[in-house]
């Protein structure tokens, strides 16, 4: 059995999500966003990011995580914060002793809807059913959650 920690980074919010795996059934165990201060310098909205997966680690008991990889956006810069918000939390994984897998944007759209172009309401929408959620989560939560899910999926665990 895992406990397989889901992480969609952003600078602004990180979404992560957490289920448990077990012989090919996964369950729900918790899931949010890390949200940075905005007016803070960027090294220390870094630094929440950190604290934020680190505390979700330690409080879950997370035995593996599975993180977005960076896509190619139209705005270097974008992508640049991205991608240090995306070390952040690879780097607190990697403190806590996890091993990280990464998961490109269509590889997890396919693996939770079956569709690689799969907009964000039907990832949303399939994270609830796949997990018998009551309600929808938030769509940076659900982005986390389809991670995990992935991973489930990709492993077979």
């Amino acid at each position: 059995m895992e406990r397989i920690l889901g992480i969609d980074p952003g600078s602004r919010i990180t979404g992560y999500g957490v289920i448990v795996s077990d012989r090919g059934r996964i369950g729900f165990v918790a899931c949010g966003t890390i949200k940075p201060l905005p007016g803070l310098p960027f090294a220390h909205r870094l630094n929440q990011i950190f604290d934020g997966i680190n505390e979700v680690i330690q409080l879950q008991g997370v035995t593996v995580a599975a993180i977005e990889d960076v896509f190619l956006a139209s705005n270097p810069r974008s992508a640049l914060k991205l991608g240090q918000a995306r070390g952040a939390a690879v780097v607190a994984a990697m403190q806590n002793g996890l091993a990280v897998y990464d998961y490109s944007p269509k590889a997890i759209k396919q693996g939770v809807a079956g569709y690689g172009q799969a907009g964000k309401a039907q990832v949303q929408h399939m994270v609830r059913v796949l997990l018998g959620l009551p309600a929808a989560p938030s769509t940076d939560a659900a982005d986390a959650l389809a991670v995990a899910i992935c991973h489930a999926n990709q492993l077979h665990l």
